[in-house]
């Protein structure tokens, strides 16, 4: 059965996932999940995953959801890509950062996301200046940390891609849209920019949601 992924790609938990697969050239069918018309609702997805989210994968009867832990099953696939490192201190310090990432820079780019594109352009209501400061607050603290840590690295866990750059350069593709305040975190900058350049970064972002949505 073909490796499928259920996604709406304008999602930074979705792309991350698209771009693994395709960086690592494994064979599999993107369906559209269409969040906007309740499709994460519907009784056969919630047989996926009853929580009622994306991104999913399905193969051979196994449905997987959490994009982070899809992304370590995707790596497993391909373990000479190096995505995912084979001794331990080199896995865990992948692991550190894909569990930081869902701890804290996931949901604090998902305040910009959420009040200022899924707000006015799905609910038609403004964004709420209270949350606006939480996730400028929180931004920043985090922001501070990751910054930091790049100096020096190519990559998150040093000269090499990883996992870890997936899952945490995902966000980022929102900057300009969800007004990330980004502009003091020249790390960060140069970190992203060199993630846009890979083939499967652009081609990732170049896929579109179908013409019905």
């Amino acid at each position: 059965m073909t490796l499928k992924l259920h996604v709406f790609p304008l999602s930074p938990r979705a792309f991350k996932v698209m771009a693994v697969a395709d960086y690592l050239g494994l064979d599999h069918e993107l369906n559209f999940c269409d969040l906007a018309n309740g499709a994460h609702k519907h009784p056969r997805f919630l047989t996926l995953n009853p929580n009622g989210k994306m991104p999913v994968l399905e193969e051979d009867g196994f449905a997987l959801w959490e994009a982070n832990a899809i992304l370590e099953y995707l790596a497993s696939k391909k373990p000479e890509a190096g995505l995912l490192p084979q001794d331990a201190r080199g896995r865990a310090d992948v692991m550190r950062w894909l569990f930081w990432d869902m701890a804290h820079w996931d949901s604090t780019a998902a305040i910009f996301m959420f009040q200022r594109v899924v707000k006015p352009f799905f609910m038609k209501e403004e964004p709420d200046p209270v949350e606006i400061a939480r996730g400028e607050e929180l931004f920043r603290q985090y922001a501070k940390v990751l910054d930091h840590h790049l100096k020096g690295r190519k990559y998150i866990c040093g000269d090499k891609l990883t996992l870890a750059d997936f899952a945490l350069g995902a966000p980022l593709n929102a900057a300009e849209a969800a007004q990330y305040p980004l502009a003091p975190y020249a790390e960060i900058k140069r970190w992203y920019a060199s993630l846009t350049a890979l083939p499967c970064w652009q081609k990732t972002l170049a896929v579109k949601l179908p013409a019905a949505a």
